[in-house]
C-alpha cells in the first residue's frame, strides 16, 4: 500500500476543512494574530506528546537546525502569506496559488536532492496540477456572488501573497525531506516546525506595527474554531506531510497534498449550497486520473 502518498492525501484533506472554516476566524483576527493563537495552542499540544512519550530523545543538532530553518520559512512566512492571501482573495483564488508549490517543489527537488521520477509520475504530476488549476480557474460561475468571491485590495498584492506562500511551502518541504528520511518522529518534528512558528510571531505582533496586530478580540467562539483549524492543519495535517516526506519523493508528495482545491469543492457546494461549475467538475476528473498514475 502507498502509505506515504495516501498520507499526503490525508494531508491534503486536513488542509482542505481548514480552509473551509478558516475564513471567519482569519479574518476576525487578521493573518498573523491567527496565525499565532492557533500555533501556541497546537505547540502546548505536541509538547505534552513527545514528553509523554519520550521521543524527544530521537532529537540532535544535526536534525534540529533543518527542521528549525523549515519551520521559518515554510510556517512562520509561508503560512502567514497564506492566510493574508485567504483574506484578500477567498479560499478559491488562494488555492490555486498555494497549489503552485507542487510544481516549485518537483522542481527544488530535482535540483537540490537530486530526485528522479518515472514517466507515469511525472505525467501524473502534470495532469493533477492542471486538474487543480483548472478545477479554481473555471470552478465558479458567472452567477455566483457570494462573499468569499470578492476580492479585497489590489489583485497583484494578493497574487504576490500567494506566490510566496507557495514558494515558502516548497522551500520548508525540501528542508525537511532530508531529515525525515532518517526516521525521526513526525511530531517531533511537527513540534520543532510549529514551535519556531509560534515563537516568531509572538515576537513579530509586539512589535510595534499596525498591520501585524490583532484586528479583533479573541472571543471564546473564535478561539474554538482557531483551535480547531490547528489541529486539523498543524497537529494532524502537517504531521502527515512529515511522514509523507519519509518515504515519498517531494515531487509527488507536494502534488498530492496540493490537491486540497479539489476536495474543497463539494464541502464548498454543501456550505454555500451553490453547485460547482463544469471546469471545476473536469478538474476534479483530471486530478483522480493523474493521482491513479502517480500510485502507479
Amino acid at each position: 500500500m502507498p502509505i506515504h502518498e495516501l498520507a499526503a492525501l490525508g494531508a491534503a484533506t486536513c488542509w482542505a476543512v481548514t480552509g473551509l472554516i478558516s475564513a471567519g476566524p482569519a479574518g476576525h483576527l487578521g493573518a498573523p494574530a491567527f496565525n499565532r493563537a492557533r500555533q501556541v495552542f497546537v505547540t502546548a499540544l505536541l509538547v505534552c506528546y513527545v514528553l509523554a512519550t519520550g521521543v524527544w530523545r530521537e532529537l540532535d543538532m544535526a536534525s534540529a537546525g533543518p527542521l528549525l530553518l523549515s519551520g521559518l520559512i515554510g510556517i512562520f512566512i509561508g503560512d502567514t502569506l497564506l492566510f493574508e492571501t485567504l483574506n484578500r482573495l477567498g479560499p478559491r483564488r488562494s488555492g490555486i496559488l498555494f497549489a503552485l508549490n507542487a510544481p516549485i517543489a518537483a522542481l527544488l527537488g530535482w535540483l537540490v536532492l537530486g530526485e528522479t521520477l518515472s514517466i507515469l509520475a511525472v505525467t501524473g504530476i502534470l495532469l493533477t496540477a492542471s486538474g487543480v488549476l483548472l478545477a479554481i480557474v473555471f470552478g465558479k460561475r458567472r452567477a455566483q456572488m457570494h462573499q468569499w468571491e470578492t476580492v479585497k485590495g489590489p489583485l497583484s498584492i494578493g497574487v504576490l501573497l500567494g506566490i510566496g506562500a507557495a514558494t515558502g511551502q516548497a522551500i520548508g518541504s525540501i528542508l525537511a525531506r532530508p531529515v525525515m528520511e532518517t526516521g525521526i518522529d513526525p511530531f517531533l518534528a511537527s513540534l520543532l516546525r510549529v514551535g519556531i512558528a509560534a515563537f516568531c510571531l509572538s515576537i513579530l505582533i509586539q512589535l510595534p506595527i499596525p498591520s501585524v496586530k490583532p484586528k479583533g478580540p479573541l472571543t471564546l467562539k473564535v478561539a474554538a474554531v482557531t483551535a480547531l483549524t490547528g489541529v486539523l492543519a498543524l497537529a494532524i495535517g502537517m504531521t502527515l506531510l512529515l511522514f509523507a516526506l519519509s518515504g515519498g519523493k517531494v515531487g509527488i508528495v507536494s502534488t498530492l497534498s496540493a490537491t486540497s482545491p479539489v476536495m474543497i469543492l463539494p464541502m464548498l457546494w454543501l456550505k454555500t449550497g451553490e453547485r460547482p461549475a463544469g471546469g471545476a467538475r473536469a478538474g476534479a476528473v483530471l486530478v483522480v486520473i493523474g493521482m491513479g498514475l502517480i500510485f502507479l
